[in-house]
């Protein structure tokens, strides 16, 4: 890995096709090497992302603030807090004036699960970047959106 072309044996008309056809083949790469890496706690990264975003609120949220502050905005993103419930590092609590809301909190089992995945696991896939390129790149991505 390291040259598009030759990873995947092809060239491109322009720079720019070759960049988002780059961008799409870097980020099934990055989603390919952190569905592999959550398997050993049993989770997806939609849910670490879905627990981070409970702990790091310090309160109950209701789903679609949730929602709107996942990183990729999954549709299923119910599916993933019923796994997650299912597994106690998540629960309801239901609102006692209106049984319509529904109040999402991280458990203790939650936070033991976060505090046990090391915070630098995605160092390995940036560890050819320096802190000024990963900078660039990262205010080239805003710039794109």
């Amino acid at each position: 890995m390291g040259n598009l072309e030759k990873d995947i044996n092809s060239t491109f008309e322009n720079n720019k096709v070759k960049a988002m056809l780059n961008i799409i083949y870097t980020a099934n790469w990055i989603t390919s090497i952190q569905n592999e890496f959550f398997k050993d706690y049993g989770i997806s990264p939609q849910q670490y992302n879905i627990l981070r975003i409970l702990k790091g609120a310090k309160q109950p949220l209701n789903v679609q603030t949730i929602k709107d502050r996942m990183l990729e905005r999954a549709p299923n993103a119910t599916r993933l807090m019923d796994k997650l419930c299912a597994k106690n590092y998540i629960e309801r609590l239901p609102s006692e004036q209106d049984r319509r809301v529904v109040k999402i909190a991280i458990t203790k089992a939650g936070i033991a699960l976060l505090a046990s995945i090391p915070m630098d696991f995605n160092n390995e896939m940036l560890k050819n970047l320096t802190e000024t390129e990963a900078k660039q790149l990262s205010d080239l991505l805003d710039k794109m959106r």
